[in-house]
């Protein structure tokens, strides 16, 4: 059952609004075509296998904090300096653009003023700061096997509109190189999130052999995951660059019924994320609990002020950014692990 709550943390961390809402699937693999299911199982692996690796160097040096993982992966103390600095301003971005979708998703679909909708999200996620790492699990536990279920049942009633034998015929063709990078881009900026939340939750893990069975398990629900969205994306009949939600209006063309249900999926996912990034900047970057609930004050508040840039245009502009970071820090763990 540990190994299952773990897992429920990593997939709630890695399924964001850019995820639920169909934007990230479409600017890093539906765009790219057939080549982007490829694509999706490269990033799955790439996750899967950091997860690995990044538990290992957890538990073999006892680290407690992201401080001394990156002490470990980088003996240059101005180099890590620096890249300490950039990680954890891009782990706040990260929280901002879940805000962010928190609004674009209640204006789309319910007519609610987008600066009102992130001031709701940003007012709960300061109430959950004031409590420990617990409450993470906790929510991920009860939250994320519904996250899932619900995906993979819109998945199933989505495969019947679909004819496999002509897939072509309903993806646009794009024989673009780009795709393995944006593959690679995918699952490292992922990954940047995602490690700092992993070191808080090493105390989950009771056996060696866990890492193993965790690593499998999510690299097998990411990619699941990955897939039933993918192919919802086919239904959108319209230009999709002009929405910002553009799985929820996959989902009105093959369910109507089901559209309010998987508006369940996008508040959790955003939510879900949102903690975790957080979480993960404030545990990076105060030694005090002073500092703390300063800190948790000022990231809410400023975070609705970011939500008036656009959620799709915070996903399109800084995702890819976040993936070339998230590459140097995988490259430096797999290397690590390599010669350890």
């Amino acid at each position: 059952m540990h190994i299952l709550k773990i897992v429920f943390v990593i997939i709630g961390t890695l399924i964001g609004a850019g995820f639920a809402s169909g934007q990230e699937i479409y600017v890093f693999f539906y765009s790219f075509g057939i080549n982007g299911i490829y694509g999706m199982l490269l990033s799955s692996s790439i996750i899967g296998l950091t997860i690995y690796s990044t538990f290992k160097i957890i538990k073999k040096f006892s680290i407690n904090n992201y401080e001394d993982f990156l002490n470990k992966l980088v003996k240059n103390k101005k180099l890590k300096e620096i890249i300490s600095i950039i990680i954890n301003i891009f782990i706040l971005i990260s929280f901002y653009i879940m805000v962010a979708g928190f609004g674009a998703y209640l204006e789309q679909e319910y007519n609610l003023n987008n600066i009102l909708g992130s001031g709701i999200l940003a007012l709960i996620c300061l109430i959950v700061f004031k409590k420990d790492v617990k409450i993470l699990v906790k929510i991920n536990e009860i939250l994320i096997p519904l996250l899932i279920a619900i995906i993979l049942f819109i998945g199933m009633i989505n495969v019947n509109n679909i004819d496999f034998a002509n897939l072509k015929s309903y993806i646009i063709e794009n024989n673009n190189r780009e795709w393995l990078i944006m593959s690679i881009m995918y699952a490292s900026y992922n990954c940047i999130l995602l490690v700092p939340i992993l070191i808080s939750i090493k105390s989950y893990i009771k056996k060696e052999k866990d890492i193993k069975y965790i690593s499998i398990i999510s690299t097998i629900i990411i990619f699941v995951l990955l897939i039933s969205i993918f192919f919802l994306l086919i239904n959108v009949d319209i230009n999709i660059k002009d929405l910002e939600m553009p799985a929820v209006y996959a989902i009105q063309k093959i369910c109507y019924n089901i559209k309010n249900i998987y508006g369940v999926i996008i508040l959790i996912s955003i939510f879900t994320t949102a903690i975790s990034s957080g979480l993960s900047f404030l545990n990076n970057t105060c030694k005090s609990t002073k500092k703390y609930n300063i800190s948790a004050i000022f990231i809410c508040f400023s975070s609705i002020v970011f939500s008036k840039i656009g959620f799709s245009n915070l996903v399109n502009l800084l995702y890819p950014i976040l993936g070339l970071l998230g590459a140097i820090q995988i490259i430096q763990i797999l290397m690590h692990i390599k010669h350890s």
